[in-house]
């Protein structure tokens, strides 16, 4: 009789061993082991194939996890993209909070937007027996990354932990997960609505990317053009990264491209504090010739010069709501939550000039 292959389906409850992900990758164990226990430097190619080896083999380091379902780890898990943004701060302080307050521990990792990474650290985390993975931040919306999640939330239930996605949308229906969100296309509407109602037709927006937050942000920004019957302007839209140096590289290209516009909606308060740089050095006045406003509401908006308008988003609670919903399922049967988000307005947004108005046509 044919032996099925390892990590096939009729395997059963069979559990794939160091081994078989060695021959699959073709590597020695040894380099499974460094690989995957992150203990010593491995080559990019042949560390992604270790990895890609073990995910099809629904590989875990420690054989042993599935025996220790009952044990407890008394630990949860923060996993983000890097430690320096101000938003993954603030939410990493009530996810830190409620963990306390529930008698856990809170580990913080990091991916650097690395897929494979993260892939690592959730099995990582799966050997430890954490009682939660909290991803924060978003996601890349493709259908093999969607597949691999779904197949993560499913390992992580089995392992008696639980998938937390805070500040992402749900992976889909009856998978074993908790969501944590927040109205990131409402927000935008409201965002773009707001600066509509003051005169502003040719908006600029910076920041749009492939990620789960910038699709459903320029959405909002989409319905709210088609609801006052103006037309999408491509050539407005920007892409590029969250960050500062992006905000004030985009504004310099915007303003010596000849484009014309009257306001500023950056994704990220991060973007809108290199747009208002860039503006200011161009000789630009915030807000009597151009608004600038920006979505997150980090306390850097209020020290940024104009005060920046922006969009709040309850950061704490919602790390407090992803420890809290996770640790408690019994008590909290509905594991699904998105909070609302505000406009908060402040000094860097205004009606647009009579001039402005009759040139932006």
């Amino acid at each position: 009789m044919k032996r099925p292959a390892a990590g096939s389906a009729d395997d059963g409850n069979k559990r794939a061993t160091v081994k078989e992900v060695a021959a699959r990758a073709g590597v020695s164990t040894a380099t499974v082991s460094r690989v995957l226990g992150g203990t010593y430097p491995v080559a990019a190619a042949t560390r992604i194939r270790v990895q890609r080896a073990a995910q099809e083999l629904d590989y875990v380091l420690n054989a042993g996890a599935r025996g220790l379902r009952s044990t407890n780890s008394n630990t949860v898990a923060f996993v983000v993209s890097d430690v320096k943004g101000p938003f993954f701060s603030l939410i990493a302080d009530g996810v830190e909070q409620q963990a306390t307050a529930e008698g856990r521990l809170c580990l913080v990792c990091t991916t650097h937007n690395d897929p494979d990474r993260e892939l690592a650290v959730i099995n990582l985390m799966r050997e430890q027996r954490v009682e939660a993975v909290i991803l924060v931040g978003g996601a890349i919306q493709t259908p093999e990354y969607t597949e691999r999640m779904v197949k993560l939330a499913h390992a992580l239930d089995g392992e008696g932990s639980r998938l937390v996605l805070c500040g992402r949308p749900s992976l889909g229906p009856d998978i074993p997960e908790t969501v944590v969100e927040y109205d990131n296309e409402g927000g935008a509407f409201a965002m773009t609505s707001y600066l509509l109602s003051l005169g502003h037709e040719r908006i600029a927006l910076l920041g749009v990317g492939d990620h789960s937050t910038a699709v459903e942000r320029i959405k909002g920004y989409h319905r709210a053009l088609d609801g006052r019957g103006l037309t999408f302007r491509p050539e407005l839209v920007v892409p590029g990264f969250h960050t500062r140096e992006y905000g004030y590289q985009a504004t310099r290209d915007l303003l010596e491209s000849g484009q014309d516009f009257t306001a500023v909606f950056a994704i990220t308060d991060m973007i809108a504090a290199g747009a208002l740089k860039a503006l200011r050095e161009a000789g630009v006045r915030v807000p009597q010739d151009v608004s600038v406003v920006g979505y997150d509401d980090i306390p850097l908006s209020l020290d940024l010069t104009p005060e920046l308008t922006t969009v709040h988003v309850p950061h704490e609670e919602l790390g407090r709501a992803a420890v809290r919903l996770a640790l408690n399922r019994n008590q909290h049967p509905v594991q699904h939550l998105k909070m609302g988000v505000h406009v908060a307005v402040r000094e860097s947004s205004g009606p647009v000039s009579s001039w402005r108005a009759g040139t932006a046509r």
